[in-house]
């Protein structure tokens, strides 16, 4: 990339807040930022030294890549007045399980920049860590693409529309519902007056884990022993203490239990 691409973000959610600085600090010149909220808007511009708008109609037409970050319901609402802007600019959205198909009839140029991770607001993301998976409609945006990725991560990748469910899919099991997981066990830890930060040690280290074993070789605990008494002693336990939580307990300790190689 001869010269320093110029970027519209459309969004200030999540995502946004971390991949527009990201960019911005490797070069790129984020000239606007839009959100439906402006305060939203002009809290991240702050941040890229850009113009904060609320209004499609005021979005400039001099970028060469409009990034749109929103949830996926807003987008189908959002990318048709967002085309309109500039005809000849790449068209690019950062949702997992949206297909890039969604562009069709919409741009010319239009692709997936997609970043696996999960984004809080409070917390930094060290963008070196996270996987990007990217898909674009021609081959030269796909280079373009490449090229913006890896000044951001070494971690990137190829994916179509297609791979790319499977990847949205795989990271809510991953980590969305682990990290219900970890709000039951904090629940259930306050009722006793014990501190859920007991428990970081043994989440880090399943987390390292799978680092060097496959998780199926990494499971350990009652289902994986099948140790039958431990297990109903726990059914007994959460039938009188969180019986909502009853059933999913059964259903998982079934679930690793068909994991386990046959003897």
């Amino acid at each position: 990339m001869n010269t320093p691409f110029t970027i519209v973000m459309i969004g200030a959610g999540r995502v946004a807040t971390h991949l527009a600085p990201a960019l911005s600090a490797c070069g790129y010149r984020i000239l606007q930022v839009y959100s439906r909220t402006l305060e939203a808007a002009r809290t991240l511009a702050e941040k890229t030294g850009s113009q904060a708008t609320n209004r499609l109609e005021e979005l400039s037409p001099e970028a060469d890549l409009y990034l749109v970050s929103v949830s996926d319901t807003a987008l189908t609402t959002l990318l048709p007045a967002v085309t309109s802007i500039n005809p000849q600019a790449l068209f690019v959205h950062t949702a997992g399980s949206v297909p890039m198909s969604i562009w069709e009839g919409l741009a010319d140029r239009y692709g997936v920049l997609y970043p696996m991770q999960t984004f809080s607001k409070e917390r930094e993301v060290d963008f070196h860590q996270v996987s990007f998976f990217i898909e674009a409609r021609k081959a030269s945006d796909t280079r373009l693409l490449k090229e913006l990725a890896s000044t951001l991560s070494p971690k990137v990748y190829e994916a179509t529309s297609e791979q790319r469910k499977y990847l949205h899919i795989g990271a809510v099991f991953a980590c969305n519902f682990t990290n219900h997981m970890y709000a039951v066990c904090e629940e259930l830890l306050g009722r006793h007056n014990l501190p859920f930060t007991a428990m970081l040690p043994l989440i880090d280290e399943t987390a390292r884990k799978v680092h060097e074993l496959s998780p199926r070789l990494a499971q350990t605990g009652p289902a994986s022993r099948q140790d039958q008494n431990i297990l109903e002693s726990h059914r007994q336990l959460l039938e009188t203490e969180a019986p909502d939580l009853t059933e999913i307990y059964r259903l998982l300790s079934e679930h690793i239990q068909s994991y386990l190689p046959e003897k």
